[in-house]
């Protein structure tokens, strides 16, 4: 008697570029919050490998450091892509505080 296993194929999963660019920036931000660990953090938060990361974040034109502090091939990418995240929120909180002031003035003026 003859028992064979049929092999498990293992296939993996198709990304997006859309999808790599949206774990490529949550990279970039974390790291450039923290300082490190965003690799990590991504695949944990997206159940990717942190092999396929670094292979994304390469291809990107950074790698997953921050590079704030020194040179290097992406660096300028890295600090462009940042000031934009960084840019965004403060548009975001700006409008939240106009706002929320706002809704005090109104406040203020009732009692």
């Amino acid at each position: 008697m003859s028992t064979s296993k049929k092999k498990s194929t293992v296939r993996g999963k198709r990304y997006s570029a859309e999808e790599k660019g949206k774990v490529v920036s949550f990279v970039q931000e974390y790291n450039a919050s923290n300082g490190r660990g965003g690799q990590s953090a991504a695949a944990a938060k997206f159940g990717t490998s942190q092999l396929t990361i670094s292979t994304w974040l390469k291809n990107a034109g950074g790698a997953g450091r921050n590079k704030a502090s020194g040179g290097g091939k992406g660096s300028m990418q890295n600090k462009l892509a940042t000031m934009l995240t960084l840019g965004q929120e403060i548009e975001k909180l700006e409008r939240e505080l106009t706002s929320k002031r706002s809704k005090f003035e109104a406040l203020k003026a009732s009692l």
